[in-house]
């Protein structure tokens, strides 16, 4: 580690997956500077921390390749084989590993400490995002291609039902005894019961609704809405849409920053968005080409592996 980085880390880093330039841009948070541009293999999407938080985890899908990094630094620790991980998280106690392999169509289910292969589901078309309930026992993957959310058993290792749910389903997010899911080829969020998938209410945010974060303090859920170039914040407790933000060029996933500030990818802009949810201002940091995941060293929603949420671990 170099005598910038260590300088850089005390103030915190953010990691950019820069899924269309093979690479991961390292970022001092407090200068807004780049320290460097660290190269994978081919296609860097989304990221998992390990429950002990010991490291990141990158998947680079095409490259069947998973980069274990220093979630403090961002050097790269070392390098495993895994099928296709697009989509990854880990569930809650850490007892299972999902990946969605979006360009194979299977998602994989992993014993969350020994990493064993423990099922291989068979799920056309597009598998994506993910989110676990608070139990650990159900897990809940969009289909992009077919419109349908699945609801698999961890105990069984099997699917429990499969619905249509709208046009291109993107984020899933547990929230309050349900799941709610970012309707990409729509403008709303469909709110829906765990139990079989059932729509129960929409919340209209914006074209392209993609993907869901708790903000830090519980009280805000933020919504990405990538084809209007908006951000929506939703009240908890309603659901209602409080505030939009424009932040344009394909806004999709988001780190939230010790200071209030939200740090988001613009996936068609080759830039990171900082917002201040305040004052609906922004700025941006260029960037390698299309920026997907998001991780923040110091983040105070730093994620382990019982986050209710989808990965910001977020589409294709």
């Amino acid at each position: 580690m170099t005598r910038e980085t260590r300088a850089a880390s005390d103030q915190g880093l953010a990691f950019v997956l820069n899924s269309a330039s093979a690479s991961f841009s390292v970022i001092d948070v407090a200068t807004r500077k780049v320290i460097r541009t660290t190269p994978v293999l081919r296609e860097p999407h989304h990221w998992a921390l390990l429950p002990d938080r010991s490291a990141l985890l990158v998947g680079d899908t095409s490259a069947n390749a998973l980069f274990h990094l220093d979630p403090n630094t961002g050097d790269i620790l070392r390098r495993t084989a895994l099928s296709d991980p697009y989509q990854l998280w880990f569930g809650p106690g850490g007892r299972h590993l999902v990946v969605t392999a979006l360009a194979v169509e299977n998602v994989d289910i992993y014993d969350g400490k020994t990493m064993q292969l423990l099922k291989r589901l068979r799920l056309p078309t597009m598998p994506s995002h993910i989110s676990y309930a608070p139990d650990g026992n159900t897990v809940f993957v969009s289909l992009q291609s077919n419109d349908r959310l699945v609801g698999i058993d961890l105990r069984t290792l099997g699917v429990s039902w499969q619905v249509t749910v709208g046009k291109t389903p993107a984020g899933v997010f547990w929230h309050n005894g349900q799941v709610l899911v970012g309707i990409m080829g729509s403008d709303y969020v469909a709110v829906t019961d765990p139990a079989n998938g059932r729509e129960i209410r929409r919340v209209k945010t914006g074209r392209g609704a993609h993907n869901l974060f708790y903000a830090p303090d519980g009280r805000s859920i933020y919504v990405t809405n990538r084809v209007e170039g908006s951000v929506s914040r939703l009240d908890t407790g309603t659901l209602d849409v409080v505030r939009t933000y424009a932040v344009p060029n394909g806004p999709d996933c988001i780190a939230f920053a010790p200071d209030g500030k939200l740090w988001v990818s613009m996936r068609w802009g080759g830039r990171v968005a900082v917002l201040d949810p305040a004052s609906g201002t922004h700025e941006t940091v260029a960037v390698g080409r299309s920026p997907h995941g998001v991780f923040l060293s110091r983040s105070p929603a730093l994620p382990g592996g019982d986050r209710p949420t989808a990965l910001s671990l977020s589409t294709a």
